[in-house]
């Protein structure tokens, strides 16, 4: 049993590395195409009592957004993984400029989005933690989380 959770802002690759790593071995969480917490906290428990691999695609920027889905998933005994999607404010607006006109965020929010970002902990309810870069020819590095990195 195993919960992934994607931290990051808005276009920095979440949903993407989600299709690029996950489709085939994990369900999918996200706000975006659920569009109510009551739905979202409905497929989580069902994930849960189901004891089904899933991914939270969400922004997740902060301890307390984070905790909504580490604590249920803890309670049943999932290995809970983070993955802190790391990329410029300048990448994301270039990024999200580039996606499908119905798509795109706006600005204004993903810069809000980032104001409001807290780097991850271990401490947090995290078995593994791993910081997340994409690079130009759309491969991903992984880098172990170390608690001494605080680069947001």
């Amino acid at each position: 049993m195993e919960m992934i959770m994607f931290i990051g802002i808005q276009a920095s690759g979440k949903s993407s590395l989600y299709r690029d790593r996950f489709v085939d071995t994990h369900q999918r969480l996200n706000l975006d195409i659920l569009r109510t917490r009551h739905r979202e906290r409905l497929l989580l428990d069902a994930f849960v009592a189901a004891k089904a691999p899933f991914v939270v695609d969400n922004t997740n920027v902060t301890a307390a957004e984070r905790a909504r889905y580490l604590a249920p998933a803890r309670l049943a005994g999932f290995r809970c993984i983070g993955y802190w999607l790391q990329c410029s404010i300048d990448e994301a607006l270039a990024r999200n400029a580039a996606r499908p006109l119905d798509s795109i965020v706006p600005d204004e929010a993903i810069r809000a989005t980032r104001n409001r970002l807290e780097a991850p902990s271990i401490a947090e309810g995290f078995d593994e933690l791993y910081v997340v870069r994409t690079r130009p020819s759309h491969a991903y590095e992984f880098e172990p989380w170390g608690e001494q990195r605080v680069a947001i």
